[in-house]
This record gives structure tokens, sequence and C-alpha cells, in this order.
């Protein structure tokens, strides 16, 4: 069952092969075995057996109706703990501050996977606060989970945020699971951990009921081990929410009959692809990368993309530069306004406003920055205005002038690009470096709203290259990690 796809799965239950009981029992024994050194599973949800038995139960019913059941229908799901869930699983962003508070409904997202039939599994590990909280913590750590491990060698990074949603789909300890994303946090784990990671547009996936950072950026997407499963998922969690205001804006942007249409073998075809070749020059001095990343050119172009090359962004290096682009000055005047409204409408909570909030773990000097804001001030507004500027100026007027379907970069490397505003990213594996050892990926983003075009070139390039090879995880030494093991993963 390792490596099965949502498609594998469903065709299984079809055939009488599987049920949904046996799937999630398979990823509970996962779990079991590879968790206490992976970390990338915070909680188990002790309903989830009996929400298979639940789908097992209607699948039966629907067979002999003749009607079809949603894509994820039985499917386990992974949630960041940033996500909220109405039920026994705690919501925390992996601080103890937040555990044992109590949410007032399941967040947009799990509202729409549960109505789709989908086994919220549990909940995963994550950076903790989204990594807005310490400067100095690693990448992956949380004090409630400890330290993320890569699946593919103990002494890589996971990167982060959603770095427990990467490890575990990518271990096979779950199907599919969700990240969330203010700048980098589905895409540079995805990369990392040699999974699809898929960024949508801001707004096309609800953000109610999910701890926020900055309204303005954060979006909810899926993590997978294949851009089909990455667009079913997607296909199940986007639209309007009357509990997110943007989700009304920017359902404009969903094509009648889905996104799985778009799984299109042959969807490089005519697409015209911006190489930036500044993002491309630390690749330089690594021959391996460099020669993978030119045959990956060779490989898009014989598949019947146009690669339009050395172009250059206005204002990269502002871009890039998380202070001189003004985005950590509004993100933590967003985070503070953001945080408190959130643990404001909490049923029940140990904390009530980002003050109360305190751990010695690694410093808090982000929360500290956060707390010391006093709203969106002058200063705060200068920023937002530079953003919107350098966005302008920069990413969109490229995309425009040079009419492309999508920007093709390394790993992460685009995504404060696509974070400024509010852009689409796909992450999809490239390769497996020779010496270091270390998963990377090739990451296509876009204009909002262009996922169709998005999924057509990422679909396009996995099944034309087919590189993900899952770790091999089972000889993991134990990891030594800050939490205790009792406090890693609630079974009960």
């Amino acid at each position: 069952m390792e490596e099965a796809t949502v498609d594998d799965l469903q065709l299984a239950f079809k055939q009488k092969l599987l049920t949904s009981r046996q799937v999630v029992q398979f990823y509970l024994d996962q779990i079991q075995k590879l968790n206490q050194d992976l970390r990338g599973v915070l909680e188990i949800n002790p309903d989830a057996l009996s929400q298979a038995d639940i789908a097992d139960k209607e699948r039966s019913e629907f067979e002999s109706s003749f009607r079809t059941l949603p894509k994820l229908h039985g499917i386990p799901v992974l949630l960041k703990d940033n996500i909220a869930t109405k039920d026994k699983l705690n919501t925390t962003a992996g601080s103890f501050a937040l555990l044992g508070s109590v949410v007032p409904r399941d967040a947009g997202v799990v509202s729409k996977l549960r109505s789709s039939g989908a086994i919220i599994l549990g909940k995963a590990t994550l950076s903790e606060w989204a990594y807005i909280r310490s400067s100095t913590a690693p990448y992956g750590w949380s004090a409630r989970g400890g330290q993320g491990v890569n699946p593919y060698n103990s002494s890589l990074e996971v990167c982060g945020s959603s770095s427990g949603s990467a490890i575990s789909v990518s271990a096979n300890m779950v199907s599919v699971a969700l990240g969330t994303e203010t700048d980098s946090s589905i895409l540079c784990p995805a990369s990392f951990n040699s999974v699809v990671g898929f960024k949508p547009t801001v707004g096309l996936t609800s953000r109610a009921g999910v701890i926020p950072v900055s309204p303005r950026q954060d979006t909810i997407g899926p993590i997978c081990r294949t851009v089909a499963d990455a667009v079913h998922v997607l296909d199940t969690i986007v639209g309007i929410d009357s509990n997110d205001n943007m989700t009304s804006e920017v359902s404009q942007y969903i094509p009648v009959g889905g996104y799985g249409q778009f799984l299109n073998s042959n969807g490089l075809k005519g697409k015209r692809l911006g190489i930036v070749s500044h993002m491309f020059l630390p690749l330089k001095d690594d021959a391996f990368l460099n020669q993978t990343f030119e045959q990956h050119f060779t490989t898009l172009r014989e598949q019947g993309a146009i690669l339009v090359e050395n172009l250059e962004i206005a204002n990269l290096e502002d871009i890039r530069d998380f202070t001189s682009s003004g985005e950590f000055v509004a993100m933590l005047a967003e985070f503070k306004i953001a945080l408190n409204a959130y643990l404001g409408d909490l049923v029940k909570s140990p904390v009530r406003t980002l003050g109360e909030e305190k751990n010695n773990d690694y410093g808090q000097n982000l929360l500290e920055a956060a707390e010391e804001t006093k709203g969106m001030g002058a200063k705060e507004l200068e920023a937002l205005s530079n953003i919107a500027r350098l966005s302008r100026d920069g990413f969109e007027k490229l995309m425009t002038d040079k009419n492309l379907d999508a920007l093709v970069t390394y790993a992460n490397t685009a995504s404060s690009i696509l974070a400024i505003g509010g852009f689409p990213g796909i992450v999809v594996p490239a390769g497996y470096h020779d010496t270091d050892k270390y998963p990377f990926g090739i990451c296509f983003g876009g204009l909002k709203g262009s996922e169709p075009k998005l999924i057509e070139i990422a679909y396009a390039f996995e099944q034309a290259t087919m590189i993900r090879k899952p770790p091999t995880v089972d000889s993991h030494p134990s990891i030594p990690t800050t939490a205790t093991r009792s406090s890693n993963i609630a079974t009960q």
C-alpha cells in the first residue's frame, strides 16, 4: 500500500480489495513504526477508525444505488496543527500555550473535507507558530512535537513550516495532507522531502479557522506524493466560505468542472515558461544541480514548452529580502491583529492575546516583535505600498510583458515572489543530489488564478520524468529531541 495514490485506493475500494478501515489501520501501523524517529505526526484522531467504518458503510450503500462518491471519500488526511478541528484533536500551532483550547467550529477546509467523506487521521507537526515565534529555532521544531526529521536522511533539513505534513506524506504515514503557507511553508518542505506541494492563490481556499500569520498572504494547500493527488485535494477544499470573505471574490478563478480536467500529460505543449537567469546563479557552482536542471529544461522543450530565457525581474533582490521589501514589517503587525482575533473567537483557551504566550526554548523574539506593534500605522502602510509596487513592477510585469504561462525556478527560491502578491505555485520532485543526497524540487509559479495552467505544466513534467523515489526509513536511528516521547502522539 506504500505510495498508493488516491486513484489507486479508490480503485481498490471499488474492486473490494481494500476497506477504509484497512487503509487507516495501515497508516496507524506506519505511524507507530516510524513516527518515533521522524516526528511528523503530532496527534492521532481517536475517531479515525470509526470514521473509516462509516465511510465503508456509506460506500456499500452508494454502490447499490449506482451513485458516485467524492474522490476523497474514505481517504485519510493529515492536517497541519494550525488547522482547527471541532473534535477530540487539539489545534495548537505546536505550542503548549494553546493545548486544551476549544475551537468554535471546524476550519472551512476541514468542513469541506468532512463533507467529501475524507477521514481526519490526525494533526501534523510544524515549525511552532508557523515559524513566527523565534528566528533561532530550527525548522520543523515545536515545543509539543519536538524536532521533525527528514525521512531521506536525519542530517538533512526538513524546512518548514509545514514540515510534518511533508515528512508524513513522504514516509507513507498518510495518503495526503494539508499544509499552510505565508511564505515558503508549503513549497520549501515539499522540495526538501521530495513530495508535491501546491500553494494556491490566496483566498482560493478558506483560511477561516486556521491560526493566522498574515491574512494578506496566508493560504492552505495540499501536500501529496503526486500532482494528481494534490489536484484531488485542491478540488475538495476550494470554494466560498462565509467565514472568509476573500473566498467569494477569488472563487471566480475556480473552473467549471473542477481542476481534475487539467491533469493532461500533454499539458506542456505550447506553454511559455520563463527562466530568470539570476535565480539559477547559485546552481552554477554545483555541477550536479546545474546539469540536472539543464536536462529538465531539455525535457520541458521536448514536451512542447517554449522556454523564454535570460529574463530579469525588476528589483528582484529587494523582493527576496524579507526586510527591505517591507514584508516582515507588515507581517508582524498583521500577525498580532489576526492572532488576537483568532484567540478571542475561541470557546476556551489558556491564552487570549499574543502577549500571554511565554516559552523559553529558543526564545520568542519574533512573537515579542509582533507584540510591540501598534496596528497598521504609517510604517506598516508604507511597507504594504512598497510590497504592492515591487510585485506590480516585478513579477506581474514580467509575466504580462512576456506573455508567460509560468515562471520556472529551483526549489522554493521564488517563494517570496509568489508570497507578496498572493500568487500560486507548485513544487514537484526534481532529483536527489549525487553527493549530498538531499532531495530537491522544481517550482512552477504563475499569476492569480493560473492553477489550471500550473496543473497542466506540473503534471506533464511529473509524467515525463517520474522522479520521486520513496525514502528508506525502517533503519532510522532514534533521534534525540527536546520533547518527551510521551507528549508526541495522543492515541487515546
